[in-house]
């Protein structure tokens, strides 16, 4: 039934909606009203009857006391106005018929012979009425009536049908009177469906419900047309990005793969199927294996199965796919798991060619792990060979052996021919040392005219032999350049590789200190790294401080001293002292400079020390005036590197500017050994730090290659006599001349000279006699913190 209703249209559910509660009111009115007639019918009648009957009883008291039955008889006969009163009897106090009134004999009708328990009383649509006479609490008799109400009860069913039939009549005109109502409801809902339906069959979204009135279905009317509105612009956008993602998907420059689960091809993009050669149609239910190159099918595998096991990862994996034609491509495939409106798994695989990137990429890492100008692996190559050999000879006690090797006179190549010179000189070389070391062994560039050579499965003695007929080879080798010929040759350094190797780092280090120990001691040799070597061991220290000195640099670990230099005669010049280095390690422990400068020079560091100590000593000066006022003179000491260093003479002048320390209380001291090896330079560098009113030293004068001719060149103002002299002048009368010659042809050229290891004070008095004019040493005083130059009190001998 509900199903039906459910089926109706609007209309007919409105007039069911309409008629159903009518029709149920109107039966229940119609059962109410018939029910409440006749109770109260009922009620009424039963009351009035009990009431005559009563009256009766009354009337009939003294005719039961007397036995007068007439006079009941005439009382009884004032029910005979009543039709519906079939038979009245009245009723001794013994239960006897005293009296009695029968309308219809011919029904049968007669008074009950006992009525001792009737009561009052309906049935059906007779009544039967029992009063009782009681006089002064005494039962004197009883009423009964019987009336027979079926005519009446007729005539109230007639009336209340008579008035269920008017309220039909009004059910009706009311229905017919709602009907324009109903319509006015219906015939909207009507139109707005028609137009759901005309939408739903053209697919015009531009089709618009009419609005009748402003009610609530005008509300839904216009809301039915906004949406549809929104429903037209989204189904303008979803048209729009459909067509956009048609073009994404078959105009993507890249491959796009539906895949199953087993690999099946579910779907493919026109540029997958045109970079394999085949149509759409041809790829789909093909297996993408069948498009990998053979050996990348268990990477394939794997890679499929980690998308499968890992749902929610993106995945990316490069890979060598087969096209039709059998050309070979690089692709890098990024793929995830997704699942459609059906809840059906499948593998979404967009694949990028990136054949040209990984031939690129190819040629980048070959070019990265090789020289490009002599073809041969480079230094990160290298040490990957050696790793690889440390890690096999622990594995299988094997030994090898590692050679560095360094060209020797390369410079002069590079210098007398140009560059393209020398770079032809290596790519020959490199050519030359690969034909002459064995098959399996490798050769690298390691960097300038340094080579690096790994010997597998070699002995020790053996690796000698070979690089000393290495060294014979270059040595014997002549390099021709345009109209020059030259000879060069080679140091080599060996360093064992066995089962006691650490790593490739000490095994280089080990092998470049040997490499350099064959230069110190000669060039053109073969030495061997021994953990024993005291040369190696000096070699390995002075490395060790490489790193000690860029760091002491950077965190200040160096500490600036002082030493008193005096006047051997009697005056009053202020304090003059030479400034000294110390480095300060991470224990608090002072190491003299002794330890590390030659380190220094050699790694070309000392430029860098003297800057430091030039820029810590102006600040030091410049934040103590009161210390300025009694300085005379400060010495400074400046390394062969830094005469050198074409930018050193801007430098200085940055200090003097930023510290305002004034030119001419600071001295400048240099070795003879670092003057005359660049002789012009140092003169220049000399004259224009004089020029701004510096002075100038030349430190451990007659220690280097001494020449007296040298001072006419080099405008300096002070000469220190070298202290390897002084020292034992008093017991060697060489060394006792050599300091009085230097003393006089100083003086002689208008020089002041310095004595230095003035240890005792029987030579500061011997020096006193030759004329000296300053003096340095421990009997002076000893370096110590500036802090504490203020303190010092040097030691002074006056003359007798």
């Amino acid at each position: 039934m509900i199903d039906k209703i459910r089926g109706l249209s609007i209309k007919h559910k409105l007039l069911l909606t309409l008629i159903f509660p009518s029709v149920t009111s109107l039966l229940f009115a119609g059962v109410f009203l018939i029910l409440l007639e006749i109770t109260e019918f009922q009620k009424n009648t039963r009351d009035d009857l009990s009431a005559l009957a009563a009256i009766i009883g009354n009337r009939s008291t003294a005719a039961l006391l007397f036995d007068d039955r007439d006079l009941v008889r005439e009382n009884l006969a004032v029910l005979n106005t009543l039709p519906e009163v079939q038979v009245a009897c009245l009723y001794d106090a013994h239960g006897a018929v005293f009296s009695q009134l029968i309308k219809n004999n011919q029904a049968g009708l007669t008074c009950p012979s006992s009525i001792g328990n009737e009561q009052t009383q309906f049935e059906s649509v007779h009544l039967f009425v029992v009063q009782p006479i009681v006089v002064d609490s005494e039962m004197l008799g009883t009423v009964y009536i019987h009336a027979d109400f079926t005519q009446a009860y007729w005539r109230k069913i007639q009336f209340t049908g008579l008035l269920f039939i008017v309220l039909v009549g009004v059910s009706i005109l009311t229905f017919f009177l709602s009907a324009p109502l109903l319509r006015l409801i219906s015939s909207p809902v009507k139109n707005l469906v028609k137009t759901v339906k005309a939408i739903s069959d053209t697919k015009d979204y531009s089709l618009r419900a009419v609005k009748v009135n402003n009610d609530e279905l005008g509300v839904l009317v216009d809301a039915f047309n906004g949406l549809i509105s929104t429903v037209e612009i989204q189904n303008q956008a979803l048209i729009r990005e459909k067509g956009r993602y048609l073009t994404l998907f078959d105009d993507n420059p890249t491959m796009v793969f539906n895949l199953g689960e087993d690999g099946r091809i579910l779907s493919v993009n026109h540029t997958g199927a045109k970079q394999l050669g085949l149509t759409v149609e041809e790829l789909q239910d093909c297996f993408v294996y069948d498009f990998i190159h053979p050996s990348d099918l268990p990477i394939m595998y794997e890679f499929v199965d980690s998308c499968l096991k890992r749902p929610l990862q993106v995945h990316k994996e490069e890979i060598r796919q087969v096209c039709n034609n059998g050309r070979i491509i690089w692709v890098r495939a990024t793929a995830r798991l997704v699942e459609n409106e059906n809840q059906q798994s499948s593998l979404l695989v967009v694949c990028e060619d990136i054949t040209e990137a990984r031939l690129l990429s190819e040629q980048v890492a070959h070019q990265a792990s090789h020289d490009a100008l002599t073809g041969l692996a480079n230094r990160n190559k290298f040490d990957d060979y050696v790793k690889q050999a440390i890690a096999l000879a622990h594995k299988d006690q094997s030994e090898h052996v590692l050679c560095y090797l360094d060209l020797d006179q390369f410079k002069v190549v590079n210098d007398t021919s140009g560059h393209l010179a020398g770079d032809e000189l290596l790519r020959q070389l490199g050519d030359l040392l690969k034909k002459h070391v064995r098959h399996d062994d490798f050769v690298a560039r390691l960097g300038g005219d340094e080579f690096g050579i790994l010997m597998y499965n070699c002995y020790l003695s053996q690796a000698v032999q070979v690089c000393e007929k290495l060294r014979d080879v270059v040595r014997d080798f002549r390099f021709a350049w345009e109209d020059r010929s030259f000879t060069i040759g080679v140091s080599i350094g060996i360093s064992s590789i066995n089962a006691t190797s650490r790593d490739a780092v000490n095994l280089l280090k080990e092998a470049d200190a040997a490499c350099y120990a064959a230069k110190d001691k000669g060039r053109n040799r073969v030495h061997v790294f021994r953990p024993d070597d005291e040369e190696l061991a000096m070699r390995h220290g002075e490395m060790q401080w490489v790193s000690k000195i860029q760091q002491g640099l950077e965190q200040n670990h160096f500490c600036l001293y002082g030493q008193p230099i005096v006047p051997l005669f009697e005056n009053d010049d202020g304090l003059h002292f030479e400034t000294l280095i110390r480095y300060r390690d991470i224990k608090g422990h002072l190491i003299p400079p002794g330890a590390f400068l030659s380190s220094a020079e050699r790694y070309n560091l000392a430029s860098a020390v003297d800057r430091w100590v030039i820029r810590n000593l102006f600040r030091w000066i410049a934040e103590k005036p009161g210390f300025l006022n009694d300085l005379s003179l400060c010495s400074v000491n400046l390394s062969g590197l830094s005469l050198s260093d074409e930018t050193m003479l801007a430098y200085i002048s940055e200090q003097f500017a930023n510290w305002g320390v004034p030119t001419h209380k600071i001295c400048f001291e240099i070795t003879e050994t670092a003057a005359i090896a660049n002789l012009s330079y140092a003169t220049k560098f000399i004259h224009q730090l004089r020029e701004r009113g510096c002075s100038f030293s030349l430190d451990d004068f007659g220690s280097g290659l001494s020449s007296f001719a040298y001072l006419k060149n080099l405008p300096v103002d002070y000469i220190k006599i070298d202290g390897l002299f002084v020292k034992d002048m008093l017991d060697d009368k060489v060394d006792l001349a050599m300091v009085k010659s230097i003393n006089e042809v100083g003086h002689i050229m208008d020089k002041k000279t310095i004595a230095e290891f003035v240890e005792n004070e029987r030579t500061f008095n011997l020096l006193n006699e030759l004329g000296v004019d300053y003096a340095q040493g421990y009997v002076i005083g000893k370096p110590v913190p500036l802090d504490e130059l203020e303190l010092v009190k040097p030691f002074v001998v006056m003359p007798k």
